[in-house]
């Protein structure tokens, strides 16, 4: 384990878009955002928005920008437009069973067999060029997130698979209802779906199960959700009225909710867990699962109780920081992708991780 040199506070190193942006994660690099104006040369991206292992254990790493990174214990190499990636922004990587990697772009899906790619885009049938999430289900479709809907994949078909909405009140600002922000199969085999304003859906193989803010979530505006070893569902959100074009009144409900046997409950007395921005639920191989809290830090909890690891090993702009996503590897390394690059936690302290490392402790 390195011993860094400082340690400070992680309520910086996740303020990252709360910090008058009203873009909700991933975000799309512009010539004038923070990350994109940087001069990092060292950064592995400058959003780390997927990590992914493979199961030859080599490391995949979506960014914004600079397509995927794979890191396989020796060197870090990438994989871009250039190279046939249907676009640069990796947003999702899932593999299937014969062993091709998906890769879930903004600008379309592609098929990796390791030597060379197969690209499709909406003029092969997929519902929206903008994809935001994957998932292999256990029957072997392929389900796509997009931000227009979800399309499903069979091997040689895209379909449609339309999405019924709820009743709920939306703000008039809202632009984004139909961007499925995650999907997630349980152990019974239901499909679980989140939407930017339309709550949580349940489709069981006949029909549609609604959960929003009338049944107890925070926000109508979920973005993830993961199941956890007792069969609860966890539903983290972020607030909504952070998209109102007045900067004063960017302040709501949001965070992170549990729901067991049919009861939506929250976290009040966890800070940052109730009012703010929670962007994804991690989830690792010993059962443990992650929140990060905006302006809090990261939270872990075990099945009993919440720990917070807020401490990062150097200062970077706070702008450009964000949690999007973490990987616990087979070699037993927690991964934490951000907006601002990679990290890496070692004992309670977050490392920055640059591109010549460090990669292992």
């Amino acid at each position: 384990m390195n011993s860094p040199a400082k340690t400070l506070s992680l309520a910086l190193f996740v303020v990252g878009l709360s910090c008058g942006q009203t873009t909700t994660p991933p975000p799309t690099e512009t010539a004038t955002s923070p990350a994109a104006t940087s001069t990092s040369p060292d950064r592995v991206g400058n959003y780390v928005v997927e990590i992914y292992e493979d199961k030859a254990g080599i490391l995949w790493i979506g960014t914004l920008g600079k397509g995927v990174a794979r890191y396989d214990g020796q060197s870090l190499t990438y994989l871009t437009t250039e190279d046939g990636l249907v676009g640069n922004g990796v947003v999702e990587i899932v593999e299937d069973k014969a062993g091709n990697l998906w890769f879930g772009t903004q600008d379309g899906l592609s098929k990796y067999d390791g030597e060379q790619f197969t690209n499709f885009t909406e003029a092969d049938g997929l519902i929206h060029f903008r994809v935001s999430n994957l998932l292999l289900d256990s029957k072997g479709t392929l389900w796509i997130g997009t931000w227009g809907g979800i399309s499903r994949f069979d091997g040689e078909t895209f379909t449609d698979f339309p999405l019924p909405k709820p009743e709920v009140n939306l703000l008039s600002y809202q632009t984004t209802m139909d961007w499925v922000t995650a999907i997630e199969e349980d152990t019974d085999g239901n499909i679980w779906i989140s939407r930017d304003g339309y709550g949580l859906t349940k489709y069981d193989g006949e029909g549609f199960t609604h959960f929003t803010k009338q049944d107890g979530l925070h926000s109508n505006n979920v973005t993830d959700l993961k199941q956890d070893r007792n069969g609860d569902i966890w539903i983290s959100s972020r607030v909504a009225e952070m998209d109102h074009p007045d900067a004063e009144s960017r302040k709501g409900p949001g965070g992170l909710n549990r729901l067991s046997n049919g009861k939506v409950t929250g976290f009040p007395k966890v800070p940052g867990l109730s009012r703010n921005n929670v962007y994804f639920v991690g989830k690792d191989s010993s059962e443990n699962l992650w929140f990060p809290a905006m302006g809090n830090g990261v939270y872990r909890y075990d099945g009993k109780a919440f720990k917070l690891f807020d401490k990062v090993d150097r200062e970077v702009p706070k702008a450009t920081l964000a949690v999007q996503s973490m990987l616990l590897d087979s070699k037993g390394r927690h991964w934490f992708g951000v907006s601002g690059g990679l990290y890496q936690l070692e004992g309670d302290v977050f490392v920055y991780v640059e591109r010549e490392g460090p990669w292992g402790y």
